[in-house]
């Protein structure tokens, strides 16, 4: 018997999970892989995997056990360190509830900082013996 329902690694639904946190969520979210980095109260900082973003929280693929209603802080590139709570934890995955609300997009512009790649327009000098 075949079932669409996805299981991870300890064996929790991931399809189960996603549908009974469906009802919780009251913003848009914005889906999108991103790198970010989460502090732990003990001031341990671990790498996330943002898979959603929305002006009140995040879901996130987190590599360790994080608990219900666990003070941390999040890293995010554009916005900066915003304070959270977990919301929930299950199956490798986590919903962070942010203390206050932040402007999400920002987390999909371009980081300013470093020079821009500039468009070199191709010439004939620029073409190696051999290729075509």
């Amino acid at each position: 018997m075949t079932d669409s329902t996805s299981f991870d690694s300890s064996g929790v639904s991931n399809d189960a999970d996603e549908a009974r946190f469906e009802s919780l969520r009251a913003d848009q979210r914005d889906s999108m892989l991103l790198m970010a980095t989460l502090r732990r109260a003990n001031g341990t900082d671990i790498a996330i995997k943002v898979r959603n973003l929305s002006s009140g929280g995040l879901m996130a693929e987190v590599p360790v056990s994080l608990h219900r209603e666990e003070s941390v802080e999040v890293d995010l590139r554009g916005i900066g360190i915003v304070p959270a709570k977990v919301a929930w934890a299950a199956g490798g995955r986590a919903g962070l509830a942010f203390d206050h609300a932040v402007d999400h997009k920002l987390a999909r512009k371009p980081v300013a900082g470093g020079p821009q790649p500039q468009l070199v327009r191709v010439s004939r000098d620029m073409w190696r013996p051999g290729l075509r």
